[in-house]
């Protein structure tokens, strides 16, 4: 098993280990030559990296998607934990574990798939029944569907996410068809399945993830109602105008023009759908932000675009607040700090002024009652 996940990483770590190279840009510092600014990541997570000195007896051994072992100081530099690289050297994929470096759902695909038939044998509805046969038994096409992630970046960023993104939905429509009485839980969880199903082919995900040439030219719902459409050829019984709500629903499910969708939803189920797809991948964006976040010290996470905004670290905020409350009050004074003037002691009661001598009765008498009324 692979040493240092970046998830394990402290401040001034002393490190060697492997990691699969996200990004590589060469550099050049104010004196003219080169350094290396890399990405390097594993399952758990991404560190930024630096290699000041000998770089160009490495930058051309490697490149970007390649395994690197590596040898280097961990530092915090502007609250966040980066890995300034003293030694270097590529790694062959013959000595490596893939299950390392790259993200996957912590469910078994075969699982998750099973689940999802499970889901798919219950829809009473013969034609979507049937339609969604068509799909997972395309056996090339549904072992894609089980190990492709359902984004690059944004959510469900894992081998497997797609699968692990469609059951979630699954369960949300089954509680949201109950409580719309008027949903078409059948049609509902066709959309849900299908929604994203150009994913297998708009995503690579062989190495690092990134956009396949058809993905980058039609994107994944230009292929999924391609894939639709093949699928619907071999099925000349299924109702025409039950199709075109599939279609729509393939078409509509992100919602808006301006994010992508080439028509708004415009039916109960599809509107459902876009909604409840929005949710699923939002909270997990937020998962994943808070988990994996790379800021050190504080408890928000750096500002994430998808979301525009930053995120809460809850439950480092509620255990700071936790130390607070109870920690004993100690009061610490520097040594150059003015210590406050004790208190004056209570002066004793003066004493009575001595009697003086006399020897009239009437004054000594007077002098004697002034003393007890004293």
């Amino acid at each position: 098993m692979k040493s240092a996940y970046i998830s394990d990483l402290k401040p001034n770590q002393v490190i060697t280990t492997t990691y699969l190279v996200h990004v590589k840009d060469v550099r050049q510092k104010k004196s003219g030559d080169p350094y290396l600014s890399l990405l390097l990541g594993d399952r758990t997570g991404e560190i930024d990296a630096k290699m000041w000195d000998n770089v160009a007896d490495v930058m051309e051994t490697f490149e970007r998607d390649d395994f690197v072992k590596v040898k280097g100081l961990l530092q915090v530099f502007q609250n966040r934990l980066q890995l300034t690289i003293h030694k270097m050297s590529r790694v062959s994929d013959g000595d490596v574990d893939f299950a390392d470096y790259f993200p996957a759902s912590e469910r078994d695909p075969e699982e998750m798939f099973r689940e999802l038939r499970g889901i798919v044998e219950g829809i009473a509805n013969p034609h979507l029944r049937a339609l969604l046969d068509a799909f997972l038994e395309d056996e090339p096409l549904a072992r894609k569907y089980r190990i492709a992630p359902a984004a690059k970046h944004v959510h469900h960023a894992y081998l497997g996410g797609l699968i692990e993104h469609v059951l979630s939905l699954c369960s949300l429509s089954r509680m949201m068809g109950g409580h719309y009485k008027y949903i078409d839980i059948d049609l509902l969880l066709t959309g849900v399945i299908l929604h994203d199903v150009g994913k297998v082919a708009e995503l690579t995900y062989d190495r690092s993830f990134g956009y396949s040439s058809e993905g980058q030219l039609v994107g994944h719902i230009g292929i999924g109602l391609r894939l639709l459409h093949e699928k619907l050829a071999r099925l000349p019984e299924f109702p025409p105008k039950l199709a075109v709500l599939v279609e729509h629903m393939i078409l509509s499910h992100h919602g808006e023009m301006e994010f992508g969708s080439p028509k708004v939803p415009q039916f109960a189920e599809a509107l459902l759908l876009h909604h409840l797809d929005n949710l699923d991948s939002k909270m997990e964006c937020v998962r994943a932000l808070v988990a994996k976040d790379r800021v050190v010290e504080g408890h928000w996470t750096s500002y994430n675009a998808s979301l525009d905004r930053s995120i809460l670290k809850k439950a480092k905020f509620l255990e700071e607040e936790c130390k607070e409350t109870t920690a004993p009050a100690v009061v610490v004074v520097a040594e150059s700090a003015t210590l406050p003037m004790a208190a004056p002691a209570p002066k004793p009661p003066e004493e009575l002024p001595p009697r003086p001598q006399t020897n009239s009765n009437f004054a000594e008498k007077l002098q004697e009652a002034w003393r007890k009324s004293s």
